[in-house]
């Protein structure tokens, strides 16, 4: 039971930590908003979006994708539409002292744009699916249960420490610069993901 806890906690931790869409929206709001209670909304769907996504690859979700070459290709089409879009939303972007775009949204918009960057990330379903999924292959019983809730549970912790840092960062970034420079950044890196994707699914 505790080879499967650590085993949860290392791989969900190496699968959210690189820069993507998801966790730039959520970074963004933490900085933007006037208050961290602000960006709670964006936090939690975020953290229920890959907790419904774990629980479904934990369950054999998994085991129907990856078998299905149709349903697996059909996903990573509808990731790499995504992705270029979400990209050149995130690149024409503007961040400063005052406000921008995504500061403005409502709570059901934030909600529902914490959903989408959570259920259409490519990235995050296939990773999901494809890496935790089959690793939960491996255990059965009270050990696929622990191996499900470390995963669940440090996905939590990381959206809130996200925004908390992205608070910390918008009080430092006046300017909003550095917010700037990272959104140019995640544009490039889901632009580069889109061509890695289509020349997958081309091939």
């Amino acid at each position: 039971m505790g080879a499967a806890l650590i085993h949860g906690i290392i791989l969900a931790f190496g699968l959210i930590l690189p820069l993507g869409v998801q966790n730039v929206f959520v970074f963004n709001q933490g900085a933007n908003q006037p208050r961290f209670i602000s960006a709670l909304p964006v936090v939690i769907t975020a953290s229920i979006c890959d907790t419904i996504l774990i629980s479904l690859a934990v369950l054999g979700v998994s085991v129907i994708v990856l078998n299905h070459y149709w349903i697996e290709m059909g996903i990573m089409l509808v990731g790499i539409i995504f992705l270029v879009y979400m990209g050149w939303v995130t690149w024409n972007s503007k961040t400063s002292s005052n406000a921008s775009e995504v500061n403005t949204l409502t709570p059901r918009k934030q909600i529902a744009f914490s959903a989408s960057v959570s259920l259409l990330n490519p990235h995050a379903i296939m990773d999901t699916i494809g890496v935790i999924g089959t690793s939960s292959l491996s255990y059965s019983g009270v050990e696929k249960v622990c191996f499900a809730l470390a995963c669940i549970l440090v996905s939590w912790i990381w959206f809130f420490s996200l925004a908390l840092a992205g608070r910390r960062m918008g009080k430092l970034d006046q300017s909003g610069k550095f917010m700037n420079y990272l959104n140019k950044i995640s544009s490039l890196i889901m632009w580069g993901t889109a061509i890695y994707l289509l020349s997958r699914w081309a091939a």
